[in-house]
C-alpha cells in the first residue's frame, strides 16, 4: 500500500434474493472477503464488514409470479436462508441487512433526489416494449426472444445466457412478455439517465493512472469500457417493486436495480453506525474496498464511482475492487436456473461440521485470474491429503506426544539448537509473506504460505524424531514439543482467516491464548505448564460413498436438464395418404432375442408376425435394451421393408422405436395385447 489508512471498509456485493447462494458466489465474492476481514482483525486494524441482500429488481417479481404470491414472500424467504447459511459457514459480517429496509429506502430515495436537485441526470424519452395485455412496459426479463447474435430461441430482454452477450429489449427477433406471451409494442416511455460521459476523464484518470495495481482482469474491463466511450444509462424502470422515484410524474416507476443495490452498502453503513457512518464513507483516512465478481466489475468501477461523484459531499471512492472469475462446477458452468450448482444451505446439511473444509477449497482453488472448476474428487482429495493427513496429522502428533510425555503439559525448553532457529525463521519468512499476499489480496497463494506452516511442522517433527531421542536424551525432547507447540500456535493464528472453526478449536486446545496477527512466529505463545487439551481430530476423512451421492445428484440433474430443454426435431416434408399407405406397419411379438456376435450395437429378433415362418429382424438396439428385457413384448415394425443382409444375418424389416431428450430409447408397442400380425392403420 502506498498510503496507511486509519481504517478500511469492506463491502461484499449484495446477492439477490430470488434464490439462495451457491459456491460460485462464496468463491468469487464472500470467503476472500471474508478472509481480508478477518486477516485486519488480528492485525489489530479497524475495519467494518459490510452485507446484505438485494432484494429488488426483476428476477425476484418473475419467481414471485410464477409462485403466485408477492414478492415481499420472496424476498423474505431467501434474505432468512442466505443470512442463515452465511452465518453457518463464518462469514463475518458486522452487519448483513436488506435493500427493503425502512432505511434503504429512505437513503437511496435521498440519494436520487439529491442528484435530481443539482441536474446531474439527463431526462429523455425513448420507444421501450410494452405489453398491451398486461399494459404495462416490459423491463429486462420480462421480454424473451431470439438472440440477434447467436439465435438461440429463448434469450433474455437484457442478456442471452447461451453465448453470453448483453442485449436491450429491443435486440430481440421475434420479442414476447413473459407476463402473457404477447407480442409487445413500442411505445414511449420517459427514463432519467446518469450520464456516465460526464465523468468519463475523472475515471480514466481516477483508474487508469491511479490503480495500475488493481488485478489485470479490473483494470483490463474497465479500460475497454473507457476506450470504447462511457454513454449514459438509465437509472430507472417501469417497474412497481423497488423503490420509487421520488419525484413528480414518475408514477408506475422505481429506481433501477443497479443504481438501487450499491446504495445499499451505504445504508447498510447507516444502520448499522448511525452516529458515525460518515466517517468510513466520506473521511479520505478510511480505505473502501469493494470485493465483487467480473460480472459486476463496470458497475462497481463505471456507475457507482460516478454516482459518488455525482452526489459530492466528499464521498470516498474504492481503493481497491478485487473482482474474481467465475468458478465452473464439474466441467460446467454454474446456472441457477438449470440447478447447476452445489447450494450452500444444502452443503451444510450434507456436510455437517466441514464449514472450514469448503472454505480451504474454494480458496485454494479459487477463480482469481481466470475461470477455475470445482469437482467433488478434487474437494475430497483436498480434505483428505493436505487437512487430514497434512494439518490435522501433525497438530494431532503433538498433542498426542506431549500427553504421552508430560501428561499434557506443555515443557520447559533448554537451550535452542540450530533446527530450532531456522524453524523460527522459517516461519518468521512465511509471515512475511503470508502477509504481503493477502495485502495484496492474492488469496489462493496465502493460504499455500498458510498450510506451508503446518508442512514445516511436519517435517521439523520428522526431523527431530523425538519418539528416538525419549530413549537417550530426555532433556532435548523437551525444547523439540516446546517448539512444536509454538509451531500449532502459529498455525492457529494464520489458519484463522481462512478456517476459523479449526482455528478456534485449535486455540482451545493450547490453552485458549487470543489469537494476533503479531504472535506469528513468536516464543512463548503457549507459555510452559500450559495443559493441553485432549487429542481431538480437527478433520475426518470424506467417504467415497459421500462424493457418490454428490456426483450421482449431479448426474441426474444433468439428465433433467436435458429433458427440459428438449424441443422436437422439425418436422419432416409433408407426405401424401398414399405415401403413408405404402407403409405396412405391423405388430408382432419377441419370441427369440439375442446379441449378434461381434456387433455391440445389435439384436437378432424373432418375430411372431402372424405366419407359420416368422420373422428375423436385426435391430441395433442393444446399447439400450438386453436380450431378456424384450422377450414376450409386442413391437411395431415395418413389414415390407426391402430385407438386408446386415452381419450375416438375413434382416426382415425395421422395429420402431423413439429416442428420448436424455438419449435414451424406448422400443415403440401397442399400449393393450394385440393380434400378432395385426396392421397398423
Amino acid at each position: 500500500m502506498s498510503k496507511e489508512y486509519k481504517r478500511t471498509l469492506i463491502t461484499s456485493a449484495l446477492p439477490y434474493t430470488n434464490g439462495p447462494v451457491h459456491i460460485g458466489h462464496l468463491a468469487g465474492v464472500y470467503v476472500p472477503a471474508d478472509i481480508y476481514a478477518r486477516y485486519l482483525r488480528l492485525a489489530g486494524r479497524p475495519v467494518t464488514f459490510i452485507g446484505g441482500s438485494d432484494e429488488h429488481g426483476v428476477p425476484i417479481t418473475l419467481k414471485a409470479r410464477k409462485e403466485g404470491v408477492t414478492p415481499q414472500d420472496i424476498v423474505d424467504r431467501y434474505h432468512a436462508l442466505i443470512k442463515k447459511s452465511f452465518e453457518e459457514l463464518g462469514i463475518s459480517f458486522d452487519i448483513y441487512s436488506r435493500t427493503t429496509s425502512k432505511v434503504h429506502h429512505e437513503t437511496a430515495s435521498e440519494f436520487f433526489r439529491r442528484l435530481y436537485d443539482k441536474g446531474e441526470f439527463v431526462e429523455k424519452s425513448s420507444e421501450q416494449l410494452y405489453d398491451p395485455e398486461a399494459k404495462q412496459f416490459l423491463a429486462d426479463r420480462y421480454v424473451t426472444g431470439e438472440c440477434p447474435h447467436c439465435h438461440h430461441p429463448a434469450a433474455y430482454g437484457d442478456q442471452c445466457e447461451a453465448c453470453g452477450t448483453s442485449l436491450n429489449a429491443t435486440d430481440l427477433i421475434n420479442p414476447k412478455s413473459t407476463i402473457t406471451g404477447a407480442t409487445p409494442e413500442l411505445r414511449p416511455t420517459k427514463h432519467w439517465y446518469l450520464p456516465l460521459d460526464k465523468w468519463e476523464p475523472t475515471l480514466r484518470h481516477w483508474i487508469l493512472d491511479g490503480h495500475k495495481e488493481w488485478k489485470s482482469n479490473v483494470y483490463g474491463q474497465c479500460k475497454s469500457w473507457l476506450d470504447m466511450g462511457l454513454q449514459p444509462r438509465a437509472v430507472s424502470r417501469d417497474l412497481s417493486w423497488g423503490v420509487p422515484v421520488p419525484v413528480e410524474g414518475a408514477e408506475g416507476k422505481v429506481l433501477y436495480v443497479w443504481f438501487d443495490a450499491p446504495i445499499g452498502y451505504i445504508s447498510n453503513t447507516k444502520e448499522l453506525l448511525p452516529d458515525t457512518w460518515e466517517t468510513w464513507w466520506k473521511d479520505p483516512e478510511t480505505r473502501i474496498i469493494n470485493f465483487i465478481g467480473k460480472d459486476n466489475i463496470v458497475f462497481h468501477c463505471i456507475v457507482f464511482p460516478s454516482m459518488l461523484m455525482a452526489y459530492g459531499d466528499n464521498f470516498q471512492l474504492p481503493d481497491n475492487v478485487p473482482a474474481n472469475e467465475f468458478l465452473n462446477l464439474e466441467g460446467d458452468k454454474i446456472s441457477t436456473s438449470r440447478n447447476w450448482a452445489v447450494w450452500l444451505h444444502e452443503y451444510l446439511v450434507d456436510f455437517p461440521g466441514k464449514q472450514d473444509v469448503l472454505r480451504y477449497v474454494l480458496t485454494a482453488n479459487a477463480p482469481e485470474t481466470k475461470d477455475n472448476d470445482f469437482t467433488w474428487r478434487d474437494f475430497q482429495a483436498r480434505n483428505n491429503n493436505e487437512l487430514v493427513a497434512i494439518l490435522g496429522n501433525f497438530i494431532n502428533r503433538v498433542v498426542v506426544l506431549t500427553h504421552k510425555y508430560y501428561n499434557g503439559a506443555v515443557p520447559t525448553p533448554g537451550a535452542y539448537q540450530q533446527v530450532d532457529k531456522d524453524a523460527f525463521a522459517e516461519m518468521d519468512s512465511l509471515r512475511t509473506s503470508l502477509t504481503e499476499n493477502l495485502e495484496t489480496f492474492h488469496f489462493r497463494e496465502a493460504l499455500k504460505d498458510a498450510m506451508a506452516f503446518a508442512r514445516l511442522g511436519n517435517k521439523y517433527l520428522q526431523d527431530c524424531e523425538p519418539w528416538k531421542v525419549a530413549k537417550t536424551d530426555s532433556e532435548r525432547v523437551k525444547t523439540i514439543m516446546y517448539v512444536c507447540a509454538q509451531i500449532c500456535a502459529s498455525i492457529a493464528i494464520v489458519m484463522e482467516p481462512f478456517m476459523p472453526f479449526m482455528s478456534k478449536r485449535l486455540a482451545a486446545i493450547l490453552g485458549d491464548f487470543k489469537l494476533s496477527w503479531s504472535l506469528i512466529a513468536r516464543d512463548n505463545v503457549v507459555a510452559p505448564e500450559t495443559v493441553l487439551g485432549q487429542p481431538e481430530l480437527l478433520f475426518e476423512k470424506i467417504d467415497d460413498e459421500a462424493i457418490k451421492a454428490q456426483t450421482d445428484r449431479l448426474e441426474a440433474i444433468k439428465k433433467q436438464n436435458v429433458v427440459d430443454a428438449f424441443t422436437p426435431a422439425p418436422v419432416a416434408p409433408e407426405i401424401k395418404i398414399d405415401d403413408f399407405a405404402r407403409l405396412d406397419l405391423r405388430v408382432g411379438t419377441v419370441i427369440e432375442c439375442e446379441a449378434v456376435p461381434k456387433a455391440n450395437k445389435l439384436l437378432r429378433f424373432v418375430i411372431d408376425d402372424g405366419t407359420p415362418e416368422k420373422r428375423v429382424i436385426v435391430s441395433g438396439i442393444a446399447e439400450h435394451y438386453k436380450p431378456q428385457q424384450l422377450l414376450g413384448k409386442q413391437v411395431v415394425f415395418i413389414a415390407n421393408l426391402a430385407p438386408a443382409k446386415i452381419r450375416g444375418v438375413v434382416s426382415q424389416g425395421m422395429i420402431l422405436s423413439a429416442l428420448n431428450a436424455d438419449g435414451s430409447l424406448v422400443v415403440v408397442g401397442p399400449s393393450a395385447q394385440a393380434t400378432p400380425g395385426a396392421q397398423v392403420k
